[in-house]
């Protein structure tokens, strides 16, 4: 499969292509999410619950970002790579959001950069863009804003609140971004934004309106039995999977079952001449 480059996504949104995404934080899960032919690896700031355990994603870093970028672009050179400019890396200032995306392109080797907000974060996106570095909005539900919502809470249910999107999703078309995620929002406004702007879509929880879809990988892999929102489908039930096969590799080791004599090496030893024949030979590794 060809690389998957920025010029691609965009024209999916004319030649109504599905586009896919899902997230990914290591070489190992990064390799299994190119072979399956994912068109877009988001290295989201979502590795603060799922890789640190944090109840929300506002303790990361751009540091943190860029090391878990550049293991995934090492694990996956095809699909297109996203890195989440975490939060109050842009919100300060035009010139603190252009440095920092810069160090993700130059430190991540990330192919662009996603920032949360619309009207607000206009001014960074045309900035960001102007620098050469292509950008990914994110309106509805923006994890980064989880106080301001009072939790992570369905966003654009009002005739206000979603005009108010949509107006948003204009103001960062304008900006010149590329694509935008939308997050926790109704599928009639989802279906009616993606109708609307002439970038591509990417829903997560906003329904089948959009012109593609992402998931976190652990979401979609079942890696979490506690974690149970109405938008994520697991597709395995990876938890148990991984919990079983540890349960195995500890009953093994315990009843002295592993390793067993062809997982294990021998000192190599000189056998008699007569001993020579192949059936006698020592095997040598």
């Amino acid at each position: 499969m060809k690389k998957v480059t920025i010029l691609d996504l965009v024209a999916a949104k004319n030649d109504s292509a599905t586009l896919t995404m899902t997230t990914a934080y290591d070489a190992t899960m990064a390799r299994i999410v190119d072979d399956a032919g994912i068109d877009c690896i988001l290295v989201g700031d979502s590795l603060g619950m799922v890789v640190a355990g944090h109840e929300n994603t506002l303790e990361v870093t751009v540091e943190q970002v860029a090391y878990h970028c550049r293991a995934v672009r090492r694990g996956a050179p095809r699909p297109f790579l996203i890195a989440d400019l975490p939060f109050m890396s842009y919100q300060t200032s035009v010139e603190e959001a252009v440095r920092n995306a810069g160090r993700l392109v130059q430190e991540g080797r990330a192919e662009a950069v996603k920032l949360e907000g619309g009207v607000a974060v206009a001014e960074q996106v045309a900035a960001i863009v102007a620098a050469g570095i292509p950008v990914c909005g994110h309106l509805g539900l923006t994890p980064q804003s989880v106080n301001a919502f009072g939790g992570f809470k369905v966003q654009g249910r009002s005739s206000a609140a979603a005009k108010q999107i949509l107006d948003d999703a204009q103001a960062l078309v304008d900006a010149g971004v590329f694509m935008i995620v939308l997050e926790g929002m109704p599928r009639e406004l989802a279906a009616e934004l993606t109708a609307e702007v002439t970038v591509p879509t990417i829903g997560i929880g906003a329904g089948l309106g959009c012109d593609g879809q992402v998931l976190v990988c652990t979401d979609l892999l079942g890696m979490n039995p506690d974690f149970k929102p109405r938008f994520v489908r697991r597709f395995i039930d990876g938890y148990g999977l991984l919990r079983g096969a540890m349960t195995e590799y500890v009953d093994a080791v315990k009843s002295r079952r592993f390793p067993a004599i062809e997982e294990s090496f021998s000192t190599p030893t000189l056998t008699k001449e007569s001993d020579s024949s192949p059936e006698h030979r020592v095997e040598e590794g």
